[in-house]
C-alpha cells in the first residue's frame, strides 16, 4: 500500500521578478533639475555682477566721472558673467579743467561663486582730450586689466595691470613719448577699518624698464622699482574727491606712512622708508630716511650746475639764469663754466657722503642720509629735488 501512494512533487524555486532599472528614468531628471538650477544660479550671480557694476559706475558718476556705451553686451554662460561695452566714453566733469576718455572696449567678467569680483580688460587706444576737443594724449599697451572687489558703494580693493604701457603727446607743445615702461602694476585694499569708518588704505605699485625722460633727467634712463605705503586718517571712503580725502587727513593729524621704497638704474639703487604729514595748506612734511648705492652718478642729473648758475647771475646783477651765470664764466675765462660744473658737484657729492653713514644694499656699498620734505619741497641735504604740489 506504500508502494501504491503518490510520490512527493518535488518543491519548485520561485523565480524572482526582474526589478526595472530606474536609473535610465532618473539620470535625465537629476541633469535637468542641475541645469535649471544652476541656470538660475548664473541669473542671480548676473543680476549680482550687474549690481556691482552699476554701482561702481553710479559711485564714478558721483565723483564727476560719467561714463557710456555705444553698445553693451551680457554674456559668458554658464560658468562666467561678462559684460562688454565698446566706444566707451568717459567724461571726468569734476577736474578743473575738465576732459573726456575714450576706449575702443572695456570687457568686465565675474565668476558664478564670486559675482562681485569684477575683472575688466580695456582695449586701446585710450585717448584724452580737453572737454569736446580733439585728442592731446594717447595711451597704448598690450594688455590692460582692472580687478575691482567689493559691493558698491563699499570697495574693498582694486587693482590695475598695464603690459607695455605708452603715453604720448600727440598734439601741442613738446609732442612726443611721456611715459613708457614693460609693466606697471598698481593695487590698494581697505586694511584696517571699513570703507565706512576709519578706513586704513593699503596702496603697493610695481614698474619695470620705466622712463619718462621729459619728467626729469633721472628718469631718462630705465627704472625699475616697489613701492608700499599706509594712508591714515580719512574718516570714510564715501564718494568724494581725492582733495576733499586728503583734507580730511590733515584735520584728523593722519598722514602717509612709506613702508618700503626701492628704485633702480644700471648705476645706482635707492632704498628708503618714512612718515609724511600734511598740513592745513595741504603740503607735505616730513623725513625719509633713504639709503643710495651709486649716488656720484645721481647728484651731477640734480641740477648743481643750473643752482651754481643761478647763484653767480645773481652776483652778476642777473634775473637768476643758470645758462646766463655761467656763460658770464666762460666769457671771463674759457672753460670756467665747466671746471664749476664739475668741482661744484663733486664738492656736493663729497660733502654728502659726510653727511650720511656707510651702510650697504644688496652686499654694494651705499651711503644712508635723510630726504627732507618741508612745505612740499623736498630736499637731499641742501639741495632741493622738486616740489610736491600742495594735495588739497
Amino acid at each position: 500500500m506504500s508502494m501504491m501512494q503518490k510520490a512527493p512533487r518535488p518543491r519548485t524555486r520561485a523565480v524572482p521578478r526582474r526589478r526595472r532599472r530606474l536609473w535610465p528614468f532618473i539620470l535625465p531628471v537629476v541633469i535637468i533639475v542641475i541645469a535649471i538650477g544652476w541656470s538660475w544660479l548664473w541669473y542671480y550671480a548676473a543680476d549680482i555682477a550687474g549690481d556691482a557694476e552699476a554701482g561702481w559706475i553710479a559711485r564714478e558718476a558721483a565723483l564727476g566721472r560719467v561714463y557710456a556705451c555705444g553698445a553693451q553686451s551680457i554674456g559668458g554662460f554658464p560658468f562666467s558673467i561678462v559684460s562688454q561695452c565698446d566706444q566707451v566714453a568717459a567724461a571726468f566733469k569734476s577736474n578743473n579743467p575738465p576732459f573726456d576718455v575714450r576706449a575702443t572696449g572695456v570687457t568686465f567678467s565675474a565668476q558664478v561663486f564670486r559675482p562681485t569680483l569684477l575683472n575688466g580688460e580695456i582695449t586701446g587706444p585710450v585717448t584724452l582730450a580737453d572737454a569736446g576737443q580733439q585728442p592731446v594724449f594717447v595711451a597704448n599697451f598690450s594688455d590692460a586689466r582692472l580687478g575691482l572687489l567689493g559691493l558698491p558703494p563699499d570697495p574693498e580693493a582694486i587693482t590695475v595691470k598695464l603690459r607695455d604701457p605708452r603715453l604720448d603727446r600727440v598734439a601741442g607743445p613738446g609732442t612726443g613719448m611721456i611715459f613708457a615702461a614693460d609693466a606697471v602694476d598698481v593695487s590698494g585694499r581697505i586694511i584696517a577699518g571699513s570703507a565706512r569708518s576709519n578706513p586704513v588704505i593699503e596702496a603697493t605699485g610695481h614698474f619695470t624698464d620705466a622712463t619718462a625722460p621729459t619728467f626729469h633727467p633721472l628718469l631718462a634712463e630705465p627704472l625699475q622699482g616697489d613701492v608700499d605705503f599706509v594712508m591714515r586718517g580719512f574718516t570714510d571712503f564715501a564718494p568724494k574727491p581725492w582733495p576733499a580725502l586728503f583734507r580730511e587727513m590733515a584735520a584728523s593729524g593722519g598722514g602717509v606712512e612709506i613702508k618700503t621704497i626701492r628704485i633702480e638704474r644700471s648705476d645706482s639703487i635707492i632704498v628708503g622708508a618714512g612718515t609724511l604729514t600734511l598740513n592745513a595748506q595741504g603740503k607735505l612734511n616730513g623725513v625719509v630716511q633713504i639709503a643710495v648705492v651709486g649716488i656720484e652718478n645721481i647728484v651731477p642729473l640734480l641740477g648743481i650746475d643750473q643752482l651754481i648758475g643761478q647763484g653767480i647771475d645773481r652776483l652778476t646783477g642777473g634775473s637768476g639764469s643758470a645758462s646766463q651765470g655761467l656763460n658770464a664764466l666762460d666769457r671771463l675765462v674759457p672753460g670756467l663754466g665747466g671746471v664749476v660744473r664739475q668741482n661744484a658737484a663733486s664738492s656736493v657729492i663729497d660733502n654728502i657722503k659726510k653727511m650720511g653713514q656707510p651702510t650697504e644694499i644688496d652686499k654694494k656699498p651705499a651711503v644712508a642720509l635723510p630726504v627732507r620734505v618741508e612745505d612740499s619741497v623736498i630736499y637731499l641735504g641742501l639741495i632741493p629735488l622738486g616740489v610736491v604740489p600742495p594735495l588739497f
